[in-house]
C-alpha cells in the first residue's frame, strides 16, 4: 500500500459492550482502532436501568457503565465516529467498510459486535399498533403509559428487568410467559413473582391487539387449558411490551462470512470466523449465555486474539500503520453538576474548531417556565464553551423579526441558523441532551461545514424533492433509537430549505403526543397530520418524502 495514514489496524463494528471491550484491550496494545456506531455508543445495555450483576460494580445504569468503558477507550487512544455500515469487502489483507453517508475506512482486522435488535413476535395487530400501544422499549416508553395496564410479553431475562423497570409508571404489569416458568436467573425471577404490582401468567400467549388509533383491546389464550380471556378499556389505551428475544444485526455480512440459519455468525473459540482477520464478538454469536459479562469477555477475547493475525500481516505486506499518539489524560474535567462535562466540552470545541462556514443559535424562551430555563442554563454553557458559533436568547415577544423566521407553532425552542442569519430549518424544543446531543453538535457541523460525507446521488434527491414538509420528530431523551430519526431529518433540512425538521422532547409537549396518538418514540410527524413510528436513516427518510 502506498498510503497507510488512513489505514487503521483494527475496526471494530459495534459500541455496545463487547465493542467497548475489545477497543479498551487494543487501544491498551496501541493498536491504531476505530470503533464504528450507527447512532449512539451503548447497545441493548445503555436502554437497561439497573445493572447488579456485573463482577466488582455492585450496582450502575446500563447507560452509565458503557459511558466510562467508552472514556476507557478514548483513554487509550481510540477513535470513534457514526454511521451504518452499507456494504463492506472482507476478501484482500486489507479489509474495507462502506459508511451509508458514503464514507470508507480500510483495516487489517476487523471485529464485528454489532448484536441483536428485538424480535417482533408476529400476533395480529402487532405491526399496526407499534407505537399505539404495543412498544419494545421499557426505558423508552415506559412513561408514555403511566398509570395505565401493561402487559409484558416474554419469560427471559429482559421481559424480567423490563417488567420490574415498568412498574415505576404502570398502574399494573401483567407477564404474559408462554414457558412454564421463568427462563432467566431465579433472582430476578423471584423479584417479579413477589413484586406487588405484578401478575404473572405462565404457559399463555398474546393472540391479537384491536383498537382504533390506539390499542383498546388484546386477547390471550391458556395454552393448557384453552381458555381465552380479553383485556380492553372503553377510554385511553394499554401497553403491550415485547420481550421475545433477538434477532443478529448481521444482513450486511451475508454473503462475506459464514453465518448459522438463524443469522447468528459461529466464531471459534478465539472469536475468529472462517475469514482469515474477520472476528465476532457478543450476541452477534450463536451463544448459551447473552449477558453483559459475557459480551465484555468476547471482547477481549477477539482483541487479543486479533492482535497476532494484525502483526502477521502487517509484517506480510511490510506496512507500517501510524497511529497519532494522544496523552492519556483522565478526562476528569469540570462540574459533576455541568450540563456538558470536560469530555464533551473537549468533543465540542474540537467540532466546532472544524467549522468552515457561518452558524449561530437563536432561542426563543417563555416567562415563568422550567423548560426555557433548563435551555438557557444549557445554551450560556454552551456558549462558555466555544465562541465559534454565537449564541442569541430572547423572551417570546422580544423580537418579532427572528420568530418571524422561524416557522414554529411550538415553544420554547432553539433554532439554527446560518450564514446571514438564515433560518436552517432545524431547531430544537426541550434541550438537546442526552442521547440528542450528538444531534445537536452534528446538525451545526453539517450546517456550517464540511459536515457529514454523502453520496452525490441521494444529495441531489433530497434537493430535488419539491414537496414542503414539516418534520416533528417526537423523541425522549433516554431513547437509543431516536437519534438516528433526529439527524436523518436535520440533514435533510439543511439541504432542502422547503423542509423543516424539530426534534420534540415529548416529555415538555404532552399535548402534541395526546394529539397524534403516540406511544411510543422516536415518532415522525409529517406536515402535522401523518405519523411514522421506528427509527429511520437517511435512505429510508428520503424514500417517504419523494
Amino acid at each position: 500500500m502506498d498510503n497507510t495514514k488512513n489505514i487503521y489496524d483494527l475496526i471494530i463494528i459495534g459500541a455496545g459492550a463487547a465493542g467497548l471491550s475489545a477497543a479498551i484491550y487494543a487501544g491498551r496494545a496501541k493498536l491504531k482502532t476505530l470503533v464504528v456506531e450507527k447512532s449512539d455508543i451503548g447497545g441493548q445495555i445503555k436502554i437497561t436501568a439497573e445493572v447488579v450483576n456485573y463482577p466488582g460494580v455492585f450496582s450502575t445504569s446500563g447507560a452509565a457503565l458503557v459511558a466510562e468503558m467508552k472514556r476507557q477507550a478514548v483513554h487509550f487512544g481510540v477513535d470513534f465516529t457514526t454511521g451504518d455500515v452499507a456494504a463492506v469487502d472482507f476478501g484482500g489483507d486489507i479489509k474495507a467498510i462502506t459508511l451509508d453517508n458514503g464514507e470508507t475506512f480500510s483495516s487489517v482486522g476487523v471485529i464485528i459486535a454489532t448484536g441483536a435488535k428485538p424480535r417482533q413476535l408476529g400476533f395480529e395487530g402487532e405491526k399496526e399498533f407499534a407505537g399505539r400501544g404495543v412498544a419494545y422499549c421499557a426505558t423508552c416508553d415506559g412513561e408514555f403509559f403511566t398509570g395505565k395496564d401493561v402487559f409484558v410479553i416474554g419469560a427471559g431475562f429482559a421481559a424480567a428487568e423490563e417488567a420490574i423497570f415498568l412498574t415505576r409508571f404502570a398502574k399494573k404489569v401483567t407477564v404474559i410467559a408462554r414457558e412454564p416458568e421463568f427462563t432467566c436467573s431465579k433472582t430476578i425471577a423471584d423479584k417479579v413473582l413477589t413484586h406487588p404490582k405484578i401478575e404473572v401468567k405462565f404457559n399463555s400467549e398474546i393472540m391479537y391487539v384491536r383498537g382504533t388509533n390506539l390499542v383498546k383491546e388484546a386477547m390471550f389464550i391458556d395454552n393448557e387449558t384453552k381458555e381465552t380471556w380479553v383485556h380492553e378499556v372503553d377510554t385511553g389505551t394499554f401497553g403491550c411490551f415485547v420481550f421475545v428475544g433477538y434477532q443478529p444485526e448481521s444482513n450486511v455480512f451475508k454473503g462475506h462470512i459464514d453465518m448459522d440459519n438463524w443469522g447468528y455468525i459461529p466464531t471459534n473459540d478465539d472469536m475468529q470466523t472462517n475469514v482469515a482477520g474477520i472476528y465476532a464478538a457478543g450476541d452477534i454469536r450463536p451463544k448459551r449465555l447473552r449477558q453483559l459479562v459475557t459480551a465484555t469477555a468476547d471482547g477481549a477475547i477477539a482483541s487479543t486474539a486479533i492482535e497476532k493475525y494484525i502483526d502477521d500481516t502487517k509484517h506480510k505486506l511490510g506496512i507500517e500503520i501510524e497511529r497519532e499518539e494522544k496523552p492519556l489524560e483522565d478526562n476528569q474535567h469540570g462540574s459533576k453538576a455541568s450540563l456538558l462535562d470536560g469530555d464533551t466540552a473537549t468533543q465540542i470545541k474540537h467540532v466546532m474548531g472544524r467549522l468552515s462556514g457561518e452558524a449561530s443559535i437563536v432561542a426563543v424562551l417563555e416567562p415563568n417556565c422550567e423548560v426555557s430555563s433548563e435551555i438557557r442554563a444549557f445554551l450560556e454553557e454552551f456558549a462558555n464553551i466555544t465562541s465559534r458559533v454565537p449564541v442569541n436568547i430572547f423572551q417570546k415577544g422580544e423580537n418579532p423579526d427572528v420568530e418571524a423566521k422561524i416557522t414554529t407553532d411550538l415553544y420554547p425552542v432553539i433554532a439554527l441558523m446560518g450564514a446571514g442569519g438564515v433560518y436552517s430549518g432545524v431547531n430544537f424544543h426541550g434541550i438537546p441532551g442526552g442521547h440528542e446531543l450528538e444531534s445537536f453538535i452534528l446538525a451545526i457541523y453539517n450546517l456550517a461545514g464540511p459536515g457529514q460525507a454523502i453520496p452525490d446521488a441521494l444529495k441531489e434527491r433530497i434537493k430535488n424533492i419539491n414537496k414542503p414538509y414539516s418534520l416533528k420528530i417526537g423523541i425522549s431523551l433516554s431513547c437509543t433509537m431516536c437519534p438516528e430519526l433526529v439527524q436523518a431529518c436535520q440533514r435533510v433540512a439543511i439541504l432542502n430549505n422547503g423542509i423543516t425538521a424539530e426534534m420534540v422532547d415529548l416529555q415538555h409537549y404532552p399535548e402534541l403526543r395526546d394529539e397524534h396518538d403516540i406511544m411510543s418514540v422516536p415518532a415522525l410527524i409529517i406536515n402535522n397530520k401523518d405519523v411514522l413510528f421506528g427509527k429511520k436513516g437517511i435512505e429510508e427518510l428520503v424514500g417517504h418524502l419523494e
